[in-house]
């Protein structure tokens, strides 16, 4: 009976983890465990004289090792991404790297889940109306009408002027949000933040027509990132 009851404990177990553990848990678990469980299990069979069944399993689990050993295409470590990533309680806006180009998606209101790229001026306006008492929303949308409509800044005064003083802030930034503000990939270093906020702040500097709101969570995401480092 010893040689039945130690696999159904083993397919007991299995059958447990696969129920109550998530997925990207489970596959390093598998990748990491699956096969000296497989090998130890064969080896157990062979001692209690099922050699054929036990080498098998055995086999098995040599192979999965090897396999889950072998190296998949290096990736470029801490490698900058094409975008940077801005939210606030009402926009997440992008900003491409190479082109300055701002989009974004709207996240509340009337408009929520409209792609900013794809609203007529009089619908962006109607925005502006509807999250004027958020100062960050405004100011990025100001931002982005800038970019795209040469009456973009005007219509903002007219409509929602309260952002442009300087939007409120919505508390401390954490490590991830700064990661996206400068557009780079986790546990990236002291120097590419450095020149991640570099390249980034040319391009928002309020003396430039820029946008102070921009500028500050660039400057913030850099401040940050180098304390982690510190």
């Amino acid at each position: 009976m010893t040689y039945l009851i130690t696999p159904l404990i083993i397919l007991a177990t299995f059958v447990a983890i696969f129920m109550f553990v998530p997925a990207k848990t489970l596959a390093q678990f598998i990748r990491t465990y699956l096969p000296p469980v497989l090998m130890a299990a064969g080896a157990a069979l062979m001692l209690v004289r099922v050699p054929a069944a036990g080498a098998g399993v055995v086999l098995l689990g040599v192979v999965l090792w090897r396999s889950f050993r072998k190296p998949g295409p290096k990736k470029k470590a801490n490698s900058n991404k094409r975008f940077s990533t801005l939210r606030t309680a009402g926009v997440e806006m992008e900003i491409n790297h190479k082109t300055g180009e701002m989009n974004g998606v709207v996240l509340v209101g009337k408009f929520e889940g409209r792609e900013l790229n794809k609203m007529s001026e009089t619908e962006l306006t109607a925005l502006l109306t509807e999250v004027s008492e958020d100062g960050q929303t405004l100011e990025l949308l100001n931002t982005y009408l800038d970019g795209r409509f040469a009456s973009g800044r005007e219509n903002a005064q007219t409509d929602g002027s309260a952002g442009q003083a300087g939007a409120p802030s919505a508390g401390p930034m954490g490590e991830e949000e700064a990661y996206e503000v400068l557009g780079l990939s986790f546990g990236a270093s002291a120097a590419q933040v450095r020149k991640a906020h570099r390249r980034l702040i040319k391009s928002v500097q309020p003396d430039g027509g820029g946008s102070v709101f921009l500028a500050a969570k660039i400057n913030e995401a850099k401040d940050v990132l180098l304390r982690s480092h510190s």
